[in-house]
């Protein structure tokens, strides 16, 4: 058999294998997408994305929310589930779009299966990083997470993936492609600045490093058309601006969307609760226990992105230009994401990309330096029980400790007690004269009620409020923080006119948190509260056996 028979073989072989990694990846992020409680963010998301939904449209807001892609991108999953209104929809719709990118993050590996490395390793460095975005345990996690941060990555790897195919043949389709992917980064998060000036300084060290060692040949001036590049850059501005402006309906968005990073990095260095150390990122995905919980680890990922790392500036020539474009850019990415103080877990998706890529470098580099025979086949096993390790891992995080403390991915999350408490609100509702249309009244300082407007978001008279006001007194049920109960006893119990006046009595039968120590106490009328106790003593059912008793 000769060479080119081989050769054209096994790009066949790699591309059906990281087909299989995708399948994988779509199994470990589709299950059962609605068990987990809606993280705040992701019922502010939701919400925003109801009023384009229903009509009300869309206005960016250079404070708040981020980037539109998010909404828009929504409305596809929302009208294939023929939904018109956000009650119509469920956690599954939303949640669908971040899944949805989140495996598409490891099919676009097939654009660069040609570009890490040497051919004798690049197709096999390709399929173990497909394979380890498939089961990163932080990857699938935020995978089910409806918040920006994993389409912020897929796009980034978008744009990277289709500049590297641009300059293998210089087509104007990829440098298009290209102009998507940024344009749509933009049109993400406002943290795509720190993606656009690492991906700027990484390919300046290439362009150095490249001439540094005479790789570059005359002509390589040209691999870059100059309206190309203008195609591009056009094609970028554009898919941006139509987002911003509401497609066209809020021109001023356009002008917002550079407004923000001022207010957004600004505001972020303020809030000290999510100020945290410089190795914040580097500690939680190398070693994390909490309390009696497992050991998370993502250091089977950081030791094989080290020696991916070494490959990468080590290697000489055009097949080690992408890979060392990619090295450059995760440094610069980890360094940048370390020294800002504002931290959230899910913001090192960024760099744990990039150091995945790495790790698919570093684990073919690995395979292919060890001796035939038993060495090898040691080295194969020692990365597949890695492997599993992360798989077990990204099974745990995402179904068994999904709102766990004990995961370190989970970060302010509601507790499990926010579906007792939409239950209950559910059952007083349901003997109500006026079913969900009964008045509701929430009031929390800070407006700190989050995620429940979205699980309340078929109750059309609830009502939500940082301070006890006067709705209060005529509301069926109430659902306030400990700190206003005494307000709001005053308000109930001093403030109405003779006859006016209601007897309320807890509707929570235990003590509720919406988050880790964040109590919530609620209320109902005694009448409503007698016919729902009248209700439930006649739904109970007779045990098996009770009757021969």
């Amino acid at each position: 058999m000769s060479n080119g028979t081989m050769s054209a073989r096994w790009p066949k072989a790699y591309c059906a294998l990281i087909l299989t990694a995708t399948i994988a990846a779509l199994l470990l992020r589709l299950p059962r997408l609605q068990q987990r409680p809606m993280h705040g963010d992701e019922a502010v998301h939701a919400c925003k994305f109801g009023d384009l939904l229903e009509g009300r449209g869309y206005t960016y807001n250079p404070s708040e929310y981020h980037g539109p892609t998010l909404n828009y991108l929504t409305l596809i999953p929302a009208w294939i589930s023929r939904a018109h209104e956000l009650a119509d929809t469920t956690e599954f719709t939303v949640r669908m779009v971040p899944v949805f990118f989140g495996v598409l993050l490891v099919v676009l590996f097939l654009l660069v299966v040609d570009g890490l490395g040497p051919a004798t390793m690049s197709w096999r460095a390709a399929f173990f990083a497909a394979v380890l975005t498939a089961i990163s345990p932080a990857m699938v996690f935020y995978s089910r997470y409806y918040i920006q941060e994993i389409l912020l990555v897929c796009f980034t790897f978008g744009a990277i993936a289709c500049g590297y195919r641009y300059t293998q043949n210089k087509n104007v389709l990829w440098a298009i492609l290209t102009g998507v992917f940024l344009g749509l980064m933009h049109a993400t998060k406002e943290t795509c600045i720190i993606a656009f000036g690492s991906m700027a300084i990484a390919l300046l060290l290439v362009v150095l490093m490249s001439r540094r060692e005479s790789a570059v040949s005359p002509s390589a001036g040209k691999r870059l058309k100059p309206v190309h590049f203008l195609v591009g850059f056009a094609t970028a501005a554009i898919v941006s601006a139509l987002f911003y402006s509401s497609f066209l309906t809020n021109p001023d968005g356009v002008l917002d969307s550079f407004r923000t990073c001022r207010a957004y990095f600004g505001r972020a260095g303020h809030n000290a609760f999510h100020i945290h150390p410089w190795h914040y990122y580097l500690k939680m995905l190398i070693y994390s226990r909490y309390y009696d919980g497992p050991v998370w680890s993502e250091a089977f990922i950081v030791v094989l992105a080290v020696v991916g790392l070494v490959v990468a500036i080590r290697g000489k020539g055009g097949n080690y230009r992408l890979l060392r474009f990619i090295a450059f850019y995760t440094v610069i990415m980890t360094i940048i994401y370390s020294v800002i103080p504002y931290k959230t877990p899910w913001c090192l998706l960024g760099f744990l990309h990039g150091m995945v890529m790495l790790a698919g470098v570093g684990a073919a580099a690995v395979l292919k330096l060890a001796p035939r025979g038993l060495t090898r086949c040691l080295v194969g096993l020692l990365l597949f029980v890695g492997g599993t390790h992360l798989a077990w891992q990204a099974y745990l995080g995402s179904y068994r400790f999904y709102a766990d403390n004990r995961n370190p991915y989970v970060y302010a999350h509601p507790t499990m007690d926010v579906f007792g408490m939409v239950a209950r609100v559910e059952g007083i509702a349901r003997v109500h004269k006026n079913g969900r249309r009964m008045q509701v009244q929430v009031i929390c300082p800070g407006h700190d009620y989050w995620p429940l407007p979205w699980y309340l978001r078929s109750f059309p008279n609830a009502k939500w409020s940082d301070k006890v006001s006067d709705e209060v007194v005529s509301a069926a049920l109430i659902i306030a923080s400990p700190s206003v109960e005494q307000e709001l006893l005053t308000k109930l119990y001093q403030l109405p006119p003779p006859g006016q006046k209601n007897l309320y009595v807890p509707v929570f039968d235990t003590y509720m948190e919406l988050r880790p120590r964040i109590e919530l106490r609620g209320y109902v009328t005694q009448e409503l509260w007698d016919r729902f106790e009248q209700q439930m003593r006649v739904q109970e059912v007779v045990r098996p056996g009770d009757e021969y008793e």
